[in-house]
């Protein structure tokens, strides 16, 4: 009788008594402080980092030396694509008569030109390994630093949401760091942080530094998985020129100042243009 009522007082409190159980699954109420103390230093220190790589590299490189030829060569790519965009300015026959230049078969400028590109050999260049070395060294050790710093001072943190839900295979990546099996996939960690910083940023480092900048570290990344091999080598300009005269060939003339006289005095003409 005594268990009995024992067992009758324990259902009555817990029918009175509220658990909530938190659900890692639903949304989280993040301190505003982790906006202050880890997502900005994380954009500083990336940001920081690619800039000084890029001048780094700039002053540790020595000056590549760039052949006439090549000059040459880049400069009729360049000629070619401005007869592309802007062709339709030109009449008729001073588009053939370029289009012929450069696409004409035996004698055109795209077919005659065949030179030959030595394969690089670092064995026979020691200049060639000096900058091979250098590359390695200054993408290695940045990326060892930040990434250990990284780790050490942010690991564990949850940063942000994204804004679409994610299947639990996403986990691995966005939520490197944090071993919480209930945690909702669309919440990043901040080491996942860094690396969508890394990718995110060469919009940024493109408009401040330009196009050609080394403080990308996807190409950093891309250069420690290929060992360096691509620096220093000349480029390959069959390629180019196959490829551009394969797009000048198909370009159709499409005159853009036809009747432009009778159009700029408000006069319909409804003849045949004398240039035609």
């Amino acid at each position: 009788a005594a268990r009995t009522r024992a067992e009758q007082g324990t259902n009555s409190a817990c029918s009175s008594l509220h658990i909530t159980i938190p659900n890692m699954a639903g949304d989280l109420l993040i301190d505003p402080q982790i906006r202050w103390w880890v997502i900005l230093p994380i954009v500083a220190i990336t940001f920081l980092s690619g800039l000084s790589r890029h001048y780094a590299s700039i002053l540790i490189q020595s000056k590549k030396k760039v052949e006439t030829v090549q000059i040459a060569e880049g400069q009729a790519l360049a000629r070619s694509r401005l007869l592309r965009l802007n062709g339709k300015y030109l009449t008729k026959k001073a588009f053939f008569m370029r289009k012929q230049f450069f696409c004409e078969e035996e004698v055109g400028y795209f077919h005659a030109k065949k030179r030959s590109v030595p394969p690089p050999n670092p064995m026979t260049d020691p200049s060639m390994m000096t900058e091979m070395m250098k590359g390695n060294v200054l993408n290695m050790a940045p990326m060892l630093a930040i990434g250990g710093l990284i780790n050490w001072a942010f690991s564990g943190f949850v940063t942000i949401k994204v804004p679409f839900p994610l299947t639990l295979p996403f986990k691995a990546v966005t939520q490197r760091g944090i071993e919480l099996t209930t945690l909702n996939a669309s919440w990043v960690s901040s080491i996942s942080f860094y690396f969508i910083c890394v990718f995110g940023m060469r919009s940024i480092f493109s408009l401040i530094l330009g196009d050609n900048n080394d403080a990308d570290d996807s190409k950093a990344m891309k250069a420690q998985m290929s060992g360096g091999m691509s620096a220093g080598a000349p480029p390959d300009p069959a390629a180019a020129f196959n490829a551009e005269r394969e797009q000048l060939e198909v370009t159709a003339h499409d005159w853009a100042l036809k009747n432009v006289e009778e159009q700029l005095l408000g006069v319909t003409y409804t003849g045949h243009s004398k240039t035609d």
